[in-house]
């Protein structure tokens, strides 16, 4: 127990070193792409170094895997070179037992990251993605999609006023609405039409309204005297179709724990959930990744500094962790267009890593 703690000591405070390291690396990058993005919006240098370091937890929390990897090459690197791999074999515990304090500590490490790491994520991502979205509007009003309870909710806006809109259903992409209601605003905010339509498609031209009835507001005390039923008529919009798309953000600014009833809202409303079911579904089986990626490391580091090739081990260990990173953003690709299914694709990837890494470390596994 005593050995099993400090190995798991000895991992956590490498992953510090190495989180500590990619910090380092990441904000000056991510500050001068900030800059590069949004310099001729007129951000300056504190601005894009707000927006770095807002993006900075999401950006760790996605190389997660590779820390993990890295750190555990070099605690057995480390603990080869000193020979304490030798007297830990030496006291009777073979190399396969070892392993396991690193993996329960990597296990541990996906536990807390979902329980508290992510949430700060989500919190930190809707920020970034809110600031960022209001520079490219010069700091007006955008159109936002959301979701809710009581169906799909639209805004478009310009100049001279804005489009609040309501909806029971929608299609897949949002460019379809049913049972809408479209409330219109002027410049100072007060609504001055109501109009109701069995169906609304966004077009090229603006939104195609069909079996509407309207009333206009503020101009007399009784709306219904002077309400209009018209077959088909066409609402002016500014939005488009990859305005709504990009409404949704990403999965990873909605925490964890709210993701399930986010996924039924949208099943509700019409959309697909699909993304966000995988991504729900990747971010159960990242702990069972970290445990991979020790697993993988250790398969290659575990052998005395006296037998040579390390350089060669370890950066075999790199390309196959990697390999699994990149084979689990892949498998994500697939499974969010419907190619394979969302269990599939969430945990395989680990899965496989583990069942490999674990029948190399036993046919090298000497006592």
């Amino acid at each position: 127990m005593i050995l099993s703690r400090y190995l798991a000591r000895r991992f956590a405070w490498l992953v510090f070193i190495v989180s500590l390291v990619f910090t380092g690396l990441l904000v000056p990058i991510d500050l001068m792409e900030q800059l590069r993005r949004l310099g001729d919006d007129g951000a300056g240098v504190g601005d894009g170094l707000r927006l770095a370091l807002l993006n900075l937890p999401a950006a760790l929390y996605q190389i997660l895997p590779l820390i993990v990897i890295l750190s555990t090459l070099a605690l057995f690197l480390s603990l080869a070179r000193s020979s304490e791999l030798v007297v830990i074999r030496a006291a009777g515990r073979s190399g396969f037992r070892a392993v396991w304090a690193p993996v329960a500590a990597a296990l541990m490490l996906g536990v807390a990251a979902l329980a508290v790491v992510n949430p700060i994520v989500a919190a930190t991502q809707g920020i970034y993605e809110r600031e960022v979205a209001q520079w490219r509007t010069g700091g007006g009003t955008s159109s936002i999609l959301s979701v809710s309870e009581e169906g799909v909710w639209l805004r478009q806006g310009d100049g001279s006023g804005q489009t609040v809109i309501r909806a029971a259903r929608s299609s897949l992409d949002g460019t379809i609405l049913f049972d809408a209601t479209f409330i219109v605003f002027d410049a100072d905010g007060t609504p001055i039409e109501r109009i109701d339509v069995a169906r609304a498609e966004l077009t090229e031209r603006g939104w195609l309204l069909e079996d509407a009835k309207r009333w206009p507001l503020g101009v007399s005390a009784n709306p219904e005297r002077g309400s209009l039923n018209v077959r088909q008529m066409t609402l002016a919009s500014t939005l488009t179709r990859a305005q709504i798309r990009d409404s949704f953000g990403v999965p990873s600014s909605i925490p964890i724990f709210q993701l399930p009833g986010f996924i039924a809202q949208l099943d509700a409303a019409g959309f697909s959930g699909r993304t966000h079911r995988v991504w729900l579904q990747m971010e159960l089986a990242n702990p069972i990744m970290l445990a991979a990626m020790v697993m993988i490391g250790a398969a290659f580091s575990m052998r005395h500094a006296r037998a040579g090739r390390s350089g060669v081990m370890v950066l075999t260990a790199l390309l196959l962790g990697f390999g699994v990173f990149f084979l689990r953003n892949f498998a994500q690709v697939l499974g969010e267009n419907g190619q394979i299914p969302v269990v599939l694709a969430a945990w395989a990837p680990p899965v496989a890593a583990i069942l490999l890494a674990s029948g190399i470390i036993l046919q090298l596994e000497d006592g």
